[in-house]
């Protein structure tokens, strides 16, 4: 067992504060995809880089003094990125990898700023250094910025307190930090953050702070000036989350112990595991009966699971191989009517089929820990399967899939509350989606297809406007 990941991990942590570190790739197979030197390279500088300019360090507190002054000071030995979750768990991981892609091409600190419901969920990524925001941070109400706030980057633009023009972007006397509004309703200004010449202004400010709830990864493609770096970084585009989930997100002891000792107890055995990740969404309704005849369609036409046969032999079924299915639904219906079906009747290949559940939430909970924990440990049992069914749409899918390397197979939209036909579909990468990118190509000022145009970039399978990395 390569516990560090073929040197993705610092070998500078005490294996017992966080055990997942370092037993988590006992549970899954290898993966065939290997980071680059490159990465590895820039990943051991930056945690130089946080170590030395974290909290608590004297170069913090010399930004921090900073930060109070009211305006940015050019370039600092320590300049930093602050992470302030919203939405879902899902999107909110989706967005600290982002942002640490980002910290990472902009030599940036990452901080986040980390509310009640997310303590207890993740450890440490970084060696000696914290990445948690200290509580006196400045700024109050972080979680309160939004499209509105007077301090965000299309804002500062509109009321020309920094000048763009279609040749470079001016700033006098910036501000001591911009706020970037990348959520998904942000409007053209905003976006203007993909464009190179307002990089280059935003290099100046100090201190950035930021807010999203989609994977804007495949964004910084747009911009020339990193374009070699990613390059070098991952050599393979669309394992980009892969590599960074693995290297930023381990569960806390208490998460892991949930994920081991479920996993144990119903998906050891089995010669093979499937994860089947349900979420319906308000905006695409669909009844919990035709969704349900959607998934085992897609299974069955997939050869993912058997079909039904009544006349295979006793015989033949005790010798069949165990097949064990994850289900992860805020809902039991789902996990209950696949349960019935393959209890009650025999499969047409002889194979042994045992269904699990471990929660159903009914709703969302983003506000309760315990939720959260609940979400994590889920996720992860997800990302240790063979192979894998995801809803299209769902972030939470985006993470397994990611974080186990996999392509799934997505569930489409329904149109008119009616399953698709197709009812799934395999994805052409494993990298998560961009549900609402740019249009604007900055250097040809004018709106454009960039699903159609970027090399690396394609749209995705089950959002339509959205976009994501395909090698």
């Amino acid at each position: 067992m390569d516990k560090l990941l073929d040197g993705l991990l610092s070998p500078n942590f005490e294996e017992q504060s966080c055990q997942s570190r370092y037993q988590s790739s006992a549970y899954r197979k290898p993966s065939p995809h290997k980071q680059s030197s490159y990465l590895i390279s820039r990943l051991r500088n930056y945690e130089a880089l946080h170590k030395r300019c974290g909290p608590n360090s004297p170069l913090y507190h010399k930004s921090i003094s900073q930060l109070k002054s009211g305006h940015s000071m050019g370039l600092m030995e320590c300049n930093y990125l602050v992470w302030s979750p919203f939405n879902g768990l899902g999107n909110r991981m989706l967005t600290i990898a982002s942002a640490f892609l980002y910290a990472l091409l902009t030599n940036r600190v990452l901080l986040l700023h980390v509310t009640n419901d997310l303590d207890d969920l993740f450890c440490e990524p970084f060696p000696d250094s914290t990445w948690v925001l200290p509580s006196d941070f400045p700024i109050k109400d972080l979680e309160k910025l939004n499209l509105g706030s007077e301090q965000t980057y299309g804002n500062y633009l509109k009321n020309k307190r920094i000048i763009r023009t279609d040749v470079k972007v001016m700033a006098e006397s910036l501000p001591a930090y911009v706020y970037l509004h990348l959520e998904h309703d942000y409007k053209h200004l905003d976006r203007l953050f993909f464009c190179d010449n307002d990089q280059q202004v935003l290099a100046k400010v100090n201190w950035l702070l930021i807010k999203s709830d989609m994977y804007f990864v495949p964004g910084l493609f747009f911009l020339s000036q990193f374009e070699d770096e990613l390059g070098w970084m991952f050599p393979e585009r669309e394992t980009i989350f892969h590599h960074l989930s693995r290297y930023l997100f381990h569960p806390t002891n208490s998460v892991w112990g949930m994920i081991t000792r479920y996993y144990i107890s119903y998906m050891a055995n089995a010669d093979e595991k499937m994860g089947i990740q349900i979420r319906t969404l308000p905006h695409i309704p669909i009844s919990i009966e035709i969704f349900s005849d959607q998934i085992l369609a897609c299974s069955w036409q997939e050869n993912l699971l058997p079909s039904i046969n009544q006349s295979i032999t006793q015989a033949e079924m005790n010798g069949g191989r165990t097949k064990t299915v994850l289900v992860t639904s805020l809902n039991s219906e789902y996990y209950e009517k696949m349960k019935s079906m393959y209890y009650e009747h025999r499969t047409s290949t002889g194979e042994i089929i045992s269904f699990s559940q471990p929660s159903h939430e009914v709703k969302q909970h983003t506000e309760k820990q315990s939720h959260n924990q609940k979400a994590l440990a889920e996720m992860f049992l997800l990302s240790y399967c063979d192979v894998l069914v995801t809803s299209g749409w769902s972030t939470f899918g985006y993470i397994a899939q990611g974080i186990a390397g996999l392509k799934p197979w997505i569930l489409l939209s329904p149109k008119d509350q009616k399953a698709p036909d197709p009812p799934c579909r395999r994805a052409m990468s494993m990298e998560p989606c961009f549900h609402s990118p740019p249009s604007y190509d900055c250097k040809a000022n004018k709106n454009v297809d960039l699903g159609q145009i970027l090399r690396h970039v394609r749209h995705c399978e089950d959002v339509e406007r959205g976009i994501k990395l395909f090698d």
